[in-house]
């Protein structure tokens, strides 16, 4: 509690009003009931993976864990970002105080950077799975899944303590609105009314590094992937070791391109109702669509489902 005070007591203002995704009257209550929708789908599409997994000990494997994980991420910064935008959809006036602001923030970008990282996870485990699958199980043994998983943990709380740090040194100005449904790093920026340099530096090299890290481990990944895949003579050995990866292509494409041009073009090239829209993609769309991505096409998966549903049936 005495930090908190301290951090609102370094700022001109106490608290902030989000703009929200739009100022247009008879657009909020068909958006509200359109991400409300979008939210519980979230909800339990990622708890439903995250128990069966956790229920069915033929899914307690590498793939399986870090997609536990996967769905743990997900449906916690959904948590953090999505209920506090539907208040804008429905209240005139959506404020937020400052000390909620930064911890909006902090997690916001805790979770979206281990999402980067535990991507990359995931193809490297895919990498080791396809292209030397009779070391597979000593090479991603508990041990290493483990120190991957505090590896991707930590990146997350290294960034967002990064930049929630840079962004408390900043004055902020008697208008305190801020373009957006969310705390954001660059929404915020525009409400400074003292230097942001340091800050604008700071969020190219550690984006740079959050989206830049993991692209190149999952680039070299499939290459090494691709590159053994051809070497397979037989058209369905091919398809299946495609189809085992194309789950994950589909999320990194969703999840790294919607982040890489939210963060990582001028703010001159890119408008804030642009922004907002692109960021829907990775606080909204991905969480959402990642549950189902990686279980329809999954026999495992549906496999467990019907298992577990099968066990309650019968009870």
């Amino acid at each position: 509690m005495p930090q908190i005070r301290i951090v609102a007591e370094n700022s001109s203002v106490t608290e902030f009003t989000l703009a929200g995704l739009t100022d247009q009257p008879g657009l909020q209550i068909p958006l509200f009931f359109l991400f409300l929708g979008f939210y519980l789908f979230t909800v339990v599409g990622n708890l439903g993976l995250i128990t069966l997994i956790g229920l069915n000990s033929h899914l307690h494997t590498p793939m399986y864990f870090f997609l536990f994980n996967l769905s743990f991420i997900d449906f916690c910064y959904s948590t953090v970002i999505t209920p506090k935008m539907l208040v804008s959809f429905v209240s005139a006036k959506n404020i937020i105080s400052y000390a909620g602001c930064m911890t909006q923030l902090f997690f916001f970008l805790f979770f979206v950077v281990s999402e980067s990282f535990i991507l990359s996870a995931m193809a490297y485990d895919r990498y080791v799975a396809i292209c030397d699958p009779l070391v597979y199980t000593a090479t991603m043994s508990p041990q290493v899944c483990l120190l991957l998983l505090l590896g991707v943990y930590g990146m997350g709380f290294a960034g967002a303590m990064t930049h929630t740090a840079c962004m408390v040194r900043l004055t902020f100005c008697a208008n305190s609105v801020v373009d957006h449904y969310m705390c954001d790093i660059l929404p915020l920026l525009e409400r400074s009314c003292t230097s942001t340099h340091v800050n604008e530096l700071v969020v190219f090299i550690v984006v740079g590094i959050d989206i830049g890290v993991p692209t190149v481990t999952i680039l070299i990944s499939y290459a090494l992937i691709l590159s053994s895949i051809l070497c397979i003579h037989s058209t369905e050995g091919k398809f299946k070791a495609f189809s085992t990866c194309s789950s994950h292509i589909i999320a990194v494409a969703l999840f790294f391109g919607s982040g890489a041009f939210m963060y990582l073009k001028p703010s001159s090239l890119l408008p804030m109702n642009q922004g907002k829209v692109s960021s829907l993609f990775y606080t909204t769309v991905v969480p959402m669509l990642n549950p189902v991505i990686y279980s329809l096409r999954n026999k495992d998966v549906k496999f467990a489902l019907k298992k577990t549903l099968g066990k309650k049936w019968f009870s």
